[in-house]
């Protein structure tokens, strides 16, 4: 799905070192297809030992932070293990965007590759991000990938660097498949010539 503009409401997990495997536990990687791993998201910090009831300390299901499609966290967001299932339980959750001080790199580029746009800061423009979610009632961010600016519901303006590469396939709403699928005329003249080649004809 093509992304540029979002306004969303913000999940803030002000959390240093948050892994893959606290994302999404192993136990929960067995599934073929990419969809369903949101319901696992965060596992143990979300559900109680019999895995249905919500803890009350961790409100990502529950009043102002339901249906948040933007997530604030802290330094090497994303590190551990490389697991791609992060980032697939992350957007089928509903997250859009990540903005973060820092990522591990593995998971920042499976990120971009499933189409979720995660967003380096500075820390002190992050820690001021998670003082004015603090302070609002219902705290939202408007992220702009065209123009590369974000800007929160209490006033803060930030600029953020994006990889123009992935900028554009993530404007366009296109991953690696759908990038090479664009040169299926020249794949295909390639594979008839390199035939021609090899048979000698």
């Amino acid at each position: 799905m093509a992304f540029n503009h979002l306004e969303g409401k913000v999940f803030p997990l002000n959390r240093d070192n948050v892994d893959t495997d606290q994302i999404i536990p192993k136990q929960f990687l067995k599934r073929i297809e990419r969809k369903g791993f949101g319901q696992f998201l965060f596992y143990h910090w979300r559900f109680e030992d019999d895995g249905k009831t919500l803890k009350q300390d961790f409100q990502l299901d529950t009043g102002k932070y339901s249906d948040s499609e933007i997530l604030l966290g802290g330094k090497n967001f994303g590190c551990g293990s490389s697991r791609e299932h992060a980032p697939w339980s992350l957007q089928d959750f509903g997250f859009k965007v990540i903005i973060a001080k820092s990522y591990a790199d593995i998971f920042y580029n499976n990120c971009l590759k499933n189409g979720i746009l995660p967003i380096r800061l500075p820390e002190d423009t992050v820690d001021a991000l998670f003082k004015n979610e603090k302070k609002a009632d219902l705290y939202k961010i408007e992220v702009s990938l065209g123009s590369q600016m974000l800007c929160d519901s209490e006033g803060l303006i930030a600029s953020f660097e994006v990889d123009p590469y992935w900028k554009t396939m993530l404007m366009k709403g296109l991953d690696e498949i759908d990038l090479t699928l664009q040169y299926g005329g020249k794949i295909e003249q390639y594979e008839k010539q390199n035939e021609v080649n090899v048979l000698g004809i």
